[in-house]
């Protein structure tokens, strides 16, 4: 009894030895030691007053008037699975019967669109909707809808389908005529399909053609980040305005690199109300293909310059060919205006009313000639089996 006794004592001495030590030199390990005083942190005042002030920098204002008129546009497509070459062989199916029939599948692909319409109108890219026999549109609010088909433009890539619902949100027209390169804009879509998504840039250019897009092509480039899933969203400027629709990026990998392409806002408002009224786009025509003149061309034509569009062919019958225009004709002027390349020329003879005589400027072996004509209707384009887009169904 004494030995266990002088063992407590002895642990108990240890233990309170250890105490001490570490309460004079390092109290703060000792559980019932008082912690640190609290910290003292410096926090930025809001900025967000009262009053409804934007944030300095912040474009957080543009998106939300922009972002609810913005929506996703979900497409599907029955597409046949052709049977595998062997199944067609009569002596296979007279084995084994005809058990194996060609099957099919739905592909679905995903878009953006816009409203611009409290009546339901809403607008898109042509390729986010070409070939589907199903379209469902979803509001940023939840809400979604079966939409309808009104007309469709391929050679600008415009469409405008049509939802029956209440209380939507429109967006604004602005005025992407008075844009300017260098202007902060904003692109709104679906991207990949992680929903509505806001990307910010500048306009990189304006006016750019001859991109191999479309057939009119009058675009608003920018850096604004676009992805597949956001053709036919919004460009937006800075106070919420529609200014362009997105349509196409410049990749190598189907993601965006910092070059995005948008129709202008002028030109969809133009084919919009066309599609709205009558369900399609009537344009000008004379029957003519052209090209640009090269600083080759124009010297072998002793031009002084590139001015103009040179006619390569012309289409036997058609208005240019009754009217006496000849391949190697260089156009210069149409009803009075110049003509400074092909993509100009297009938009001049587009912009006529079928039926209409104007007057043409063309340069024939050094000399000009007036020519007059009647406008005809623009041919409806033939339709693609397949289109190579960001946006295709899968």
């Amino acid at each position: 009894m004494h030995k266990l006794w002088l063992i407590f004592a002895q642990t108990a001495t240890v233990l309170l030895a250890v105490l001490f030590v570490v309460a004079t030199l390092r109290p703060e390990l000792l559980p019932w030691s008082p912690r640190e005083t609290i910290v003292t942190v410096k926090q930025a005042v809001s900025d967000s007053t009262s009053q409804g002030q934007p944030r300095p920098g912040s474009f957080s204002e543009a998106a939300r008037i922009a972002m609810p008129s913005v929506v996703n546009v979900f497409t599907s497509k029955e597409v046949k699975i052709a049977p595998h070459p062997l199944l067609e062989d009569p002596r296979f199916r007279r084995f084994f019967g005809d058990r194996f029939e060609s099957q099919s599948r739905r592909a679905s692909s995903l878009g953006s669109g816009v409203i611009v319409s409290p009546e339901g109108y809403i607008l898109t890219n042509h390729h986010v909707i070409a070939a589907a026999d199903e379209i469902e549109i979803a509001l940023a609010d939840g809400r979604k809808a079966k939409a309808r088909v009104i007309g469709s433009d391929p050679e600008t890539d415009l469409a405008v389908v049509r939802v029956d619902m209440e209380a939507l949100p429109t967006m604004t027209f602005g005025h992407s005529d008075e844009a300017m390169v260098g202007d902060i804009v904003l692109a709104i879509g679906n991207p990949f399909g992680v929903g509505q998504t806001v990307t910010m840039g500048i306009i990189s250019a304006l006016g750019r053609t001859h991109m191999g897009i479309n057939t009119f092509e009058n675009f608003i480039q920018t850096d604004a980040a676009i992805n597949p899933g956001n053709s036919g969203g919004a460009l937006v400027d800075t106070s919420g305005n529609l200014i362009g629709i997105n349509t196409a990026i410049v990749s190598r990998t189907g993601g965006s690199l910092g070059i995005g392409f948008a129709i202008t806002a002028s030109v969809a408002k133009q084919v919009m109300e066309q599609i709205i009224q009558t369900g399609s786009v009537t344009r000008g025509w004379i029957g003519v293909e052209v090209q640009d003149l090269t600083p080759e061309l124009a010297e072998s034509f002793k031009r002084p310059n590139t001015s103009g569009a040179l006619i390569a062919g012309v289409l036997k019958g058609g208005p240019a060919d009754q009217a006496g225009v000849k391949p190697g004709d260089i156009l210069v002027t149409v009803d009075g205006k110049t003509v400074t390349d092909s993509s100009v020329m297009l938009d001049l003879i587009a912009a006529l009313p079928p039926g209409k005589t104007v007057t043409i400027q063309v340069i024939r072996n050094q000399a000009e000639k007036s020519v007059k004509l009647d406008v005809g209707k623009r041919p409806k384009p033939l339709p693609q089996d397949q289109y190579q887009d960001p946006d295709a169904m899968e």
